[in-house]
């Protein structure tokens, strides 16, 4: 991601304290020098940077703090709150009304994203049970219409536009009205791109939010155009009401400190940002778990969501399986299906403690994904005896004609559905481990439910089947072990102001 180099900059001068074997003023601008540092490069305006660093030095008294008192967390605490206030306008967000007609109205630059950006919050919603479509009032753009089509089809999302109507008021006006008249809950409006040159379309956007009166009009801003998106905000700002803010292309190598600081021109909440060109690589802006996660703290309460997500709750089949320790083959394909409607992993990997936003790369991440994919499409080949038997595997395996036919029907080798039989052993035998420890599927804190020396036994079971590399950069056993203590401890904590422990090794 665009700003995980700001993240790291921010986190080895926080870690430059523990090594300071006495917290004086010196220490203390050594530290806050670093980080002014980082956030200039990261194209943070200048007088920005001057504040914080003004607000973090007459937060802090290091004569008068009291001798008992943690320096070190302190002055972690004070930087991560100013590092909150640099992107939180303190303004809180539109949200919109169940059962009733929300429009937002989409308004920015020209290549800043907008119509991909309309289809992403179009799905997004869609997942989460609104009823939701897209209506294209850009007749400036050759070809905006025909993209924003594609896009809303390949999403299955109702969508309205016109290719003979050259009027962009009318074609809002019409779109609105038709999707409020079929009971649609989410009516995005789709607007020209343009620049605060550009009179004629400025007052052309004035117009459709005149002709159509949305709920919320949201500003698109292009992360990589850095510190020229105070300017672009404010005329924005000057001519419509902008409510909120969406930031894209924060996956590129560009500056994205400019954009993210950019909102307090618009005095309006940053509310989504996009990672990337595909649908999924789209997530809610949370000011205290984005510096978070930025820092390498994780996103428990995020994480959480995804999970909840997926209502894994309610496959009490599943749950009861686990309890008795058995596992199947459909099991493990259900499993993978899950991780996939996650999203992507990146993001994943970013929500949990100790782990960047960049710890996977696009090119693991893809490969992931096509490895997970190619596992599903052997699990697709079985029939429904191999794949719901709990002597599955071994059935295959007894008999190598199963394994050839699945291997043809996949279009795989037969080492390679060998390669999935002999994980699949594994994950069944952790199972068949887990189903044996009292208490790990109660409710409540797993620390004093379960035996220790049974957890123990766990973690190295759980060690030895992960990736020897992904464990390495968990920091090893003592690593994988500390996550788990996070995860059980951690969604009480993100709730609050983010615990800095991390930062204190």
């Amino acid at each position: 991601m665009v700003l995980a180099d700001l993240g790291r900059k921010i986190t080895n001068a926080l870690r430059s304290l523990s090594n300071a074997t006495v917290i004086n003023e010196e220490v203390l601008n050594s530290m806050l020098g670093e980080i002014c540092r980082a956030l200039i490069e990261s194209d943070v305006n200048i007088m920005l940077v001057k504040k914080l660093r003004e607000n973090v030095r007459a937060s802090l008294d290091l004569d008068d703090m009291a001798a008992g008192l943690n320096k070190r967390r302190m002055i972690q605490s004070v930087v991560f709150r100013e590092l909150v206030k640099l992107v939180d306008p303190g303004v809180k967000a539109w949200q919109p009304v169940k059962g009733k007609s929300n429009i937002i109205m989409f308004v920015g630059l020209q290549g800043s994203g907008k119509t991909t950006t309309c289809t992403k919050l179009a799905y997004y919603y869609q997942k989460k049970g609104w009823k939701s479509c897209l209506t294209c009032a850009d007749t400036f753009r050759a070809g905006a219409f025909d993209q924003l089509k594609q896009n809303a089809t390949k999403a299955r999302i109702p969508f309205y536009g016109s290719y003979t109507e050259m009027d962009p008021v009318v074609i809002a006006a019409e779109g609105v009205e038709k999707f409020k008249q079929e009971g649609f809950e989410i009516i995005i409006v789709d607007t020209s791109g343009r620049h605060k040159q550009e009179d004629s379309l400025f007052e052309e956007m004035l117009q459709v939010s005149n002709a159509v009166s949305p709920d919320n009009i949201v500003f698109v801003m292009d992360a990589s155009i850095g510190q020229a998106c105070e300017s672009q905000a404010r005329a924005f700002k000057d001519k419509v009401d902008v409510g909120a803010v969406i930031i894209t292309k924060l996956d590129g190598h560009a500056k994205g400190g400019g954009a993210l600081s950019a909102v307090a021109a618009t005095k309006s909440p940053i509310v989504f940002i996009g990672t990337g060109e595909h649908i999924d690589d789209f997530e809610p802006f949370k000011t205290q778990p984005f510096i978070s996660k930025l820092l390498g703290m994780g996103d428990i309460e995020g994480l959480i969501d995804r999970v909840n997500e997926l209502k894994l709750d309610d496959n009490e089949e599943l749950i009861g399986k686990l309890k008795q320790g058995k596992f199947t083959l459909r099991d493990m394909y259900e499993q993978f299906q899950n991780i996939m409607k996650m999203g992507p992993f990146s993001q994943i990997m970013g929500m949990i403690p100790g782990f960047s936003s960049d710890f996977m790369t696009k090119g693991n991440e893809q490969e992931s994904i096509a490895r997970l994919k190619k596992l599903m499409t052997i699990m697709d080949s079985m029939n429904d005896e191999e794949l719901d038997s709990l002597d599955g595997a071994k059935m295959l395996q007894r008999q190598s004609g199963r394994i050839a036919r699945v291997a043809r029907g996949a279009g795989v080798s037969v080492r390679e559905v060998q390669e999935l039989l002999s994980q699949y052993t594994k994950f069944a035998a952790m199972v068949k481990k887990m189903g044996g420890i009292k208490g790990l599927f109660k409710g409540g804190d797993m620390a004093k439910n379960v035996n220790p020396s049974q957890m123990a036994k766990l973690n190295q079971q759980m060690a030895k089947m992960m990736d020897p590399r992904v464990l390495q950069q968990m920091g090893g056993m003592a690593g994988l072990q500390n996550m788990m203590r996070q995860f059980q401890h951690g969604a009480g904590q993100a709730k609050g102001l983010a615990d800095l422990a991390g930062l204190n090794k």
